[in-house]
């Protein structure tokens, strides 16, 4: 008996802003592959704004300008979305091969 196929949630809501998944065993199909290379531009777009934050943080003329540390805020509380989606999906699959 072949185990059930885990649910894969995907980094992107859908149009009501409910979560996406996937159901599928093979790591290397179309979705997957599109998921994973979405999952890693988020991420990398995180680090990049990390390092933006902090500069912007370090300047003391910007930090005090309100509309920037709003722009900041937002984009910082996106990011986290985002990056708490692809640690929830990535926490939620299995590790290694399936039983078979």
């Amino acid at each position: 008996m072949k185990a059930q196929k885990e649910l894969r949630l995907l980094p992107w809501a859908g149009p009501d802003g409910q979560p996406c998944y996937l159901s599928t065993s093979d790591p290397d199909s179309h979705m997957s592959r599109l998921a994973d290379n979405i999952e890693a531009m988020q991420l990398g777009m995180s680090s990049q704004l990390r390092e933006e934050e902090a500069q912007l943080l370090d300047d003391e003329a910007t930090s005090l300008d309100p509309d920037a540390l709003t722009l900041l805020a937002a984009q910082l509380a996106a990011a986290l979305g985002e990056v708490l989606r692809v640690a929830t999906s990535r926490g939620s699959r299995p590790v290694g091969p399936e039983p078979v």
